[in-house]
C-alpha cells in the first residue's frame, strides 16, 4: 500500500486513557484497540494518503524515541492489514468506465465500509459483481425483488427463468410488472424492465417450468450463483432439494428465500459448508411443531421484499466476499415481532445423503 489512509467511515476515537474504537460499533465490524502508549492513536491520525508507510513509521519512530524502527514498522503494517485502511493513490480500474463509476459510487462507498480486507483499490466487489453470471429461478414476490437488486447492483450477467404469466392478483407485491403486463409472461417483461434499469449489464430471460431434477443441474451450470425464489415443486423431494444436489455437484453457491406470512428467511449455502438438507434435517428435528411452509398465500409488497432484498444481499455476498460469510445459515426476520430476529446454522449432518461422506463401497 503506497499512501495508507483511514477509510472515512472508520476514523478512530479515543476513550478513556488505552482505548481506540475504529470502525463503527453499529455498523457491527468495529475494533478496539488497547494503546497504553499511544503508538497506535498516533499512527492512525497520520495514516491521511499524504505518507507512505515507511515514513509513518519513521514519523513514529521520531515521535517515540524509545520504539524501534523495525517495531514501529510493524505497527503500521498491522494496522494497513486490518482492513480499516485504504490506499489513497489507487487509481480506478479501466474496467470499470466513468460512467460505471458514478452509477456505482454509493456501492463502492458500502462495500469499502464493511470490507475488511485489504485490497488494491476500493472497486473489487464492483468488478466481482461485473464479471459475475447469477440465474434467478422464480420471479414472483422474491424473485421480482431479488432481480431487480441484483440489475440495479451492477451483476453483469442475469439469467431470468418463470413459467409464469402476470396477474392482477401479482400486482400487490411483484415490483416488476404493470397493469399493462397483465397476460403477458413474467420472464419476458422482467427482462424488459431490466434492461431499463441497468443497460451495461446482460439480462436474459426463458419463460420455462423446471418439472425435473436434471434440468435443473443443466440449467444452473455456467453460472457463478443461483437466486432459488420458485417454490415449486413442493415438498420434501421438491425444487430446493433439486437445486441444493444441483449447486452442490456444479460447486455453485445458492440463497432460497421466502416468506410465510410475516415471518421472512432467506437460506444461504456455499459448497464448503452444511447443505440445505442437512441443514433442514437438523432444524425441522428440534421443532415441535412442523416447520412454515415458505411462499404461502399470505404475503403484502413488504414481506415479499424483504425477502427479495435479503435474498439479493446473500447472492451479492456469494459472488464478492463481502461480507465474508460462512454458507449453510438461514436469516431473517418476523415482520409483526421484530424482536424474533432469525438466525440458525448448524454443522454438516455426517448422515445427509447430499454432503456427508460418501457410502463405503462393496468389499
Amino acid at each position: 500500500m503506497r499512501l495508507p489512509r483511514v477509510k472515512p467511515e472508520h476514523r478512530p476515537h479515543k476513550y478513556g486513557q488505552d482505548k481506540i474504537r475504529i470502525g463503527g460499533a453499529i455498523y457491527g465490524i468495529a475494533a478496539e484497540i488497547t494503546d497504553p502508549d499511544g503508538f497506535a492513536w498516533a499512527a492512525l491520525n497520520i495514516m491521511d494518503g499524504t505518507r507512505t508507510q515507511r515514513e509513518i513509521a519513521g514519523h513514529l519512530h521520531d515521535r517515540f524515541p524509545g520504539l524501534s524502527v523495525d517495531a514501529a514498522q510493524r505497527i503500521v503494517d498491522l494496522l494497513v492489514g486490518s482492513g480499516y485502511v485504504e490506499d489513497a493513490a489507487a487509481t480506478p480500474p479501466g474496467e470499470l468506465s466513468a460512467t460505471e463509476q458514478e452509477r456505482y459510487s454509493r456501492n463502492m462507498a458500502f462495500f469499502r465500509r464493511v470490507d475488511l480486507r485489504p485490497r488494491p483499490h476500493g472497486w473489487d466487489a464492483q468488478i466481482r459483481l461485473k464479471r459475475a453470471r447469477v440465474l434467478v429461478l422464480g420471479l414472483g414476490g422474491t424473485g421480482s425483488h431479488a432481480a431487480w437488486a441484483l440489475a440495479a447492483c451492477g451483476v453483469g450477467t442475469l439469467h431470468c427463468v418463470d413459467r409464469d404469466v402476470v396477474e392482477l392478483s401479482n400486482l400487490t407485491r411483484q415490483s416488476l410488472y404493470r397493469e399493462s403486463d397483465i397476460g403477458r409472461p413474467k420472464a419476458s417483461v422482467a427482462v424488459a424492465r431490466l434492461a431499463e434499469v441497468n443497460s451495461s449489464a446482460e439480462i436474459t430471460g426463458e419463460v420455462r417450468q423446471i418439472v425435473r431434477a436434471e434440468e435443473l443441474a443443466e440449467l444452473v451450470r455456467g453460472f457463478d450463483a443461483l437466486a432459488l425464489c420458485a417454490d415449486e415443486p413442493a415438498g420434501p423431494d421438491g425444487i430446493r432439494v433439486w437445486a441444493n444436489r444441483a449447486c452442490r455437484a456444479a460447486k455453485t453457491p445458492w440463497a432460497v428465500g421466502g416468506y410465510s406470512g410475516p415471518l421472512v428467511s432467506v437460506a444461504v449455502f456455499d459448497p464448503a459448508g452444511p447443505c440445505y438438507e442437512c441443514l433442514t434435517e437438523t432444524v425441522e428435528a428440534s421443532l415441535d411443531a412442523p416447520p412454515p411452509v415458505l411462499g404461502d398465500t399470505g404475503v403484502i409488497a413488504t414481506s415479499a421484499g424483504v425477502s427479495g432484498h435479503l435474498t439479493a444481499h446473500a447472492v451479492i455476498s456469494l459472488v464478492t466476499g463481502v461480507p465474508e460469510l460462512p454458507g449453510g445459515y438461514v436469516t431473517g426476520v418476523n415482520l409483526v415481532a421484530p424482536d424474533q430476529h432469525v438466525y440458525t446454522r448448524h454443522p454438516p449432518d455426517p448422515r445427509c445423503p447430499a454432503c456427508g461422506p460418501p457410502s463405503p463401497g462393496p468389499p
